[in-house]
């Protein structure tokens, strides 16, 4: 039995990245200006800045796509991080309000939610981040106008990868990586926690330091993917969601696969931005909220039926 489902898993993982790697090669080759596999090829493994194709790979649709795989990688992880500590399945970057205010955004939302009597609730949380955004957002918009960076700030709220360049991913990738690999290793004592805190501490997990430090994966996630492609909600609400449904309940499992189908969720997004009215483009947020929306509402409904 256990073999069967070793089986099953590298199957989907095989299938999620095999999709991944077609979804790059279909969002690079494809756009305003068709390019062939031929030239793909020759792009990538014997640049020529000589060459127009080339330049338009090299410069700008390779790093654009990869920024798109690397912050849908971390937006995807950070998301399934929260659902796992908090046990809330509405946990996400962005209606928690992380994505407004990292670090302190997310001190504040757990004190809010552990204000009140019964403790630190998955809705409580929800709306303790619904509010703690709003104030951030309100706080941000006001800067913004004093200061004339409305356009720019419209922009960040938006979400986009078009400027991702190679200098950004220098320092994204890395630092994503290790982080999502970092992630993975506290897999076993995150999956315990979904028992209960009084139950993993009974099996030798240290509730509160797994805790802290899978928030604080989380926020680091969170917010070189906000800095990179500004405030993308919704991707860390519904990929884990996925995610699970394949892997099951181990998060040594489901935070690599959100990785790669949070990748691929934002490759499709991007495609979608720039392919819907060309040469305009929609927001990456507003192509990712289409589903997100009615997913969250769904989930929404459906905690409000346990209670």
């Amino acid at each position: 039995m256990t073999g069967n489902k070793t089986w099953k898993t590298t199957i989907w993982f095989a299938a999620a990245f095999a999709a991944l790697l077609m979804s790059i090669f279909w969002a690079i080759s494809s756009g305003a200006k068709e390019l062939s596999l031929a030239t793909v090829w020759s792009a990538v493994f014997h640049y020529d800045p000589a060459l127009t194709a080339h330049q338009i790979m090299h410069e700008y649709r390779i790093p654009r796509v990869l920024g798109a795989v690397i912050t849908g990688m971390a937006f995807a992880v950070a998301g399934a991080l929260m659902q796992g500590v908090t046990r809330n399945p509405m946990a996400d970057a962005g209606i928690l309000g992380v994505n407004a205010g990292a670090a302190l955004s997310t001190l504040l939302i757990v004190l809010l939610g552990s204000a009140t009597q019964g403790g630190l609730h998955s809705i409580r949380l929800t709306i303790a981040g619904a509010v703690v955004a709003a104030i951030l957002h309100s706080f941000s918009s006001g800067i913004a106008i004093y200061y004339d960076l409305s356009q720019d700030l419209a922009f960040w709220y938006a979400g986009g990868v078009a400027g991702v360049k190679w200098e950004h991913l220098k320092v994204l990738a890395p630092l994503v990586f290790l982080v999502i690999a970092w992630a993975t290793t506290m897999g076993r004592s995150i999956s315990f926690l979904s028992l209960g805190d009084e139950t993993a501490a009974s099996l030798g997990i240290h509730t509160g330091t797994i805790k802290v430090l899978g928030m604080a994966a989380a926020v680091i996630l969170a917010g070189a993917s906000v800095s990179a492609a500004g405030s993308i909600g919704f991707v860390g609400l519904v990929v884990p969601h996925i995610a699970r449904r394949f892997m099951g309940v181990d998060y040594r499992k489901i935070i690599p696969f959100s990785a790669l189908l949070g990748a691929i969720l934002l490759v499709w997004a991007d495609f979608a931005s720039r392919m819907v009215n060309p040469p305009r483009e929609f927001a990456i947020g507003a192509m990712v909220a289409l589903v997100g929306v009615p997913f969250f509402l769904y989930l929404a409904r459906k905690e409000r039926r346990e209670l």
